[in-house]
């Protein structure tokens, strides 16, 4: 339960969350700058897809600890998600020890579910040299029409977001 605990600490650090996806890639990032998440993920039509991910939220939603609301905007379903006082009560349980996540999920959770998507396929294909990151990056996400200077910004935010992990590192 020490990995659901850091979902619930997630989500009380963002105070509240809106977007499954959003949720994603959130968690993705924070992974992929050191934070000690453990979920697997794969690529999936909207970037990093975590499949453990979705089934730990919808535990601890069934659980009560998470409050899960749906609501109708326009042609779709947006979900929200919050802490309950059991979430809260059940995190005392648990010593979570992240303070650079506080910091990091606030940051995060200020960006777009677009340029997130945009940054966690960055931080997925990490490995491939730049020109061969935009090329995937041209060809598996077409639709979303990314330009040259938000791949330019999602490069320059994962440095910002690197940085503020470090710095709560170093300040341990």
């Amino acid at each position: 339960m020490k990995e659901h605990a850091k979902l619930i600490k997630v989500i009380s650090s963002a105070g509240e969350i809106i977007g499954r996806k959003k949720l994603q890639k959130m968690i993705y990032i924070a992974k992929k700058v050191n934070l000690p998440f453990y979920e697997k993920y794969n690529f999936h039509f909207y970037g990093p897809y975590s499949e453990e991910l979705t089934l730990r939220i919808e535990e601890l939603c069934n659980l009560g600890f998470i409050n899960e609301i749906h609501e109708k905007k326009g042609g779709y379903f947006q979900y929200r998600y919050s802490l309950t006082e059991s979430g809260q009560q059940f995190l005392g349980h648990y010593d979570v020890d992240m303070p650079q996540l506080k910091a990091c999920m606030l940051d995060l959770n200020e960006q777009n579910s677009r340029f997130l998507e945009l940054v966690s396929t960055i931080l997925y294909f990490e490995g491939l040299d730049a020109d061969e990151v935009r090329e995937k990056i041209y060809t598996l996400k077409s639709k979303q029409r990314y330009t040259e200077e938000e791949i330019q910004e999602a490069y320059q935010y994962i440095h910002k977001i690197k940085e503020i992990v470090g710095v709560e590192l170093a300040k341990q």
